[in-house]
């Protein structure tokens, strides 16, 4: 009998073992490989540099002629390295913007490079982009206008093959692309090769989104695709580069009032910001916002200063989201000299900030913890794919950091394990202060990552995160406090 109560009480302390180590199951919409990419990239930009930059517009026409886009002193590794050192990880070049002009030698229009007197007509700036990037281990990726001012086709039933034959192109002939990026741009006035009208279509069939995309799935399969609607990553539904305090990661596009499909161009904007709590799919936000105030480059604009790219970075990349920034060359065919000064400054103050992690240096036990394999330590580990995790009962629990003595800090940064998906909905943060708990922070989603920029500098050798509100077993992946460089 005693043998049979010890192996009994054995098999329950092996499975309740191996249950405490078992992985939590997933919760709601979770990201693919490629999106968990896309998160890792989190700082990226556009480029704008079109025959427009030579009128000083921000739209094309379609008219100009190529012989103005002559940039004497284009220089992509001038601006590869400027994107570095303002912290980005990845360029999209606008290939084709609105005006039709394409900036590589494309078969199908002749409202493209080799008719512009750079490099005598030889030239390929989409492959110059393309290789001034990987040099400098930046990803790239390429946006490739569906609306086409130049093209007298436009509007009728022979554009769509031609617009599609140019993603191929790019999706072929530039390597692995880490994102094809799309607008709701749906027509308008004109050149169109001369007619020189209006032309309206109807967004929701015309481009044929979803054989059109089947073209970037298969040729570009690691590719995430941005428009509106997703299908990878949605846009935030403002041009400011902000995410809603409050943002979710999963979204169900759904047409705007009055509208049947949800298509680029037409979707529930007013959702975009924040994003959908528990939407069907995994679509986080992309928020882009112009470095100057517009795409182009205008001389009478200045860019955003360090300290206001900095705090877009908070409310974007710090809300689970993206940041998109527009750099725009000049006539050049480089970046001016003021972006360049303030991408700079915004990365030194990037890397001395977000450098030294103060939580390292912290004993940090939790109320709750699933198993071994979940263990406090790797919410200081600097490692993504490792986590502390509670058990399935368990979905409210305290992680108490304490020093040895005290440190200073004010910015909070909290990440969740998102493979498993966004789970946490409500959390608040104390330090003990002057001998008492104060409350220094609360919110309610957490995500990729929730950066908290405190309104002063906190002193404290213990601080507590209590998470207070999660359907699920509680997931979290990284804890970080730093001092403003």
């Amino acid at each position: 009998m005693k043998l049979l109560t010890f192996a009994y009480l054995n098999l329950v302390f092996c499975t309740t073992l191996f249950a405490q180590n078992t992985t939590p199951k997933p919760h709601g919409a979770i990201p693919s490989a490629r999106q968990l990419a896309w998160h890792n990239v989190e700082l990226y930009g556009l480029i704008h540099f079109t025959p427009t930059t030579f009128e000083d517009k921000e739209w094309g026409y379609g008219d100009a002629d190529p012989l103005k886009f002559n940039p004497r002193e284009f220089n992509a590794e001038q601006i590869v390295l400027a994107a570095k050192a303002g912290g980005l990880r990845a360029i999209i070049l606008v290939a084709k913007h609105h005006d039709g002009f394409a900036l590589w030698p494309t078969k199908t229009t002749s409202y493209n490079i080799s008719k512009s007197p750079y490099k005598n007509g030889k030239a390929d700036m989409v492959k110059e982009f393309e290789t001034a990037a990987r040099k400098h281990g930046l990803k790239f990726g390429v946006y490739c206008s569906p609306w086409d001012r130049n093209n007298p086709y436009y509007g009728t039933e022979k554009y769509l093959p031609i617009y599609q034959e140019q993603l191929r192109e790019l999706y072929t002939n530039y390597g692995p692309l880490f994102m094809s990026w799309h607008d709701g741009a749906n027509g308008g006035d004109g050149y169109y090769g001369g007619a020189k009208e209006n032309r309206a279509i109807d967004n929701t069939t015309y481009y044929d989104w979803e054989n059109t995309w089947k073209i970037t799935r298969k040729l570009q399969p690691s590719a995430n695709i941005f428009s509106d609607v997703g299908p990878d990553v949605r846009w935030v539904g403002n041009e400011k580069g902000i995410a809603a305090a409050t943002s979710w990661a999963t979204f169900t596009p759904m047409p705007p009032q009055g509208k049947n499909v949800a298509v680029p161009g037409q979707a529930n904007y007013p959702q975009s910001p924040t994003g959908i709590r528990n939407g069907k799919y995994w679509m986080p936000a992309e928020c882009d916002v112009p470095l100057r105030k517009g795409w182009f480059f205008h001389a009478n604009e200045r860019p955003k200063t360090p300290e206001e790219l900095f705090d877009l970075y908070l409310k974007s990349v710090g809300r689970g989201a993206g940041l998109d920034l527009g750099l725009a060359p000049d006539q050049r065919g480089i970046l001016h000299e003021d972006d360049v000064a303030a991408l700079n400054k915004f990365g030194t103050r990037l890397t001395k900030t977000f450098s030294n992690n103060l939580a390292t240096k912290a004993t940090i036990i939790a109320s709750n913890i699933r198993g071994s394999n979940f263990k406090t330590s790797h919410l200081k580990d600097n490692n993504k794919s490792t986590y502390w995790a509670t058990n399935d009962d368990v979905k409210s629990a305290t992680i108490s950091l304490s020093f040895k003595t005290p440190i200073t800090f004010d910015i909070i940064s909290l990440q969740e394990y998102i493979p498993l998906g966004q789970r946490i909905e409500q959390y608040h943060i104390e330090a003990m202060i002057d001998g008492k708990w104060q409350q220094i922070a609360q919110g309610e989603s957490i995500g990729a990552k929730r950066l908290i920029k405190l309104d002063k500098p906190v002193s404290s050798r213990l601080i507590r995160v209590k998470i207070n509100k999660c359907p699920a077993a509680i997931t979290l992946s990284e804890i970080g406090l730093f001092l403003l460089g």
